[in-house]
């Protein structure tokens, strides 16, 4: 991949610096930022990337629209109607949009999706847990895997504690035996890593919303 002049919004956040970190590792440069210090200007640049907080939707919609560019969300919390104006816009501009960047929650839903076919009258139960600074609850990614279960009701149990970076555990329960899944983000930088492989991936689009799973299963 070349070289790329990327803008972030969410620059101090916690995977916002993660992301900085990499992909100046990778001899990328940022040429704009924006967070909670304000903004940060030294050029144009060639893709955007959003690790901010859903209150921050409407101005990085503003940023998105301003340089006109692909734009990659790794928001959680969205509401309905912020997915629904980015697919509007996507139209015209590639986005990628996902809860999760990371390979191995991928592989995770893909099982998922095998046991809850084979197990329909299998109990479940999802369970999640993150640091104490996350606001939303459950998380972006338990929601993913509850949507494997289209019209089921599944429990989910939230924790909030420390600086877990993100667990995930999908619990099947027969009268004879218990399977689980589970994924353990044991740093930050593998959602970086994500982020970078989804910057590979979209640069070259001309529109089209895209999720995490487009990135890596394309």
């Amino acid at each position: 991949m070349n070289k790329i002049k990327y803008g972030i919004i969410g620059a101090s956040g916690r995977l916002g610096s993660e992301v900085i970190n990499l992909f100046n590792e990778k001899g990328h440069t940022l040429v704009f930022s924006f967070d909670v210090n304000g903004e940060y200007r030294s050029g144009q640049p060639q893709i955007l990337i959003d690790c901010s907080l859903p209150e921050v939707f409407p101005k990085s919609i503003e940023y998105f629209k301003e340089f006109n560019i692909p734009f990659i969300i790794a928001t959680t919390g969205l509401s309905k109607i912020n997915l629904v104006e980015l697919k509007s816009l996507a139209e015209k501009i590639p986005v990628v949009q996902s809860y999760n960047y990371s390979v191995g929650i991928q592989i995770l839903l893909k099982l998922t999706e095998i046991a809850a076919d084979k197990l329909k009258d299998w109990d479940v139960e999802i369970s999640e847990t993150h640091h104490r600074f996350k606001k939303d609850k459950p998380s972006g990614t338990a929601k993913m895997i509850q949507s494997i279960f289209k019209e089921r009701e599944v429990n989910t149990s939230s924790l909030r504690l420390g600086n877990v970076a993100g667990e995930h555990t999908i619990s099947f329960g027969g009268l004879g035996e218990v399977l689980s899944i589970s994924h353990s983000a044991t740093s930050r930088r593998t959602f970086a890593e994500g982020i970078l492989k989804s910057a590979e991936f979209v640069i070259s689009k001309k529109n089209g919303l895209f999720t995490f799973t487009d990135v890596v299963f394309s």
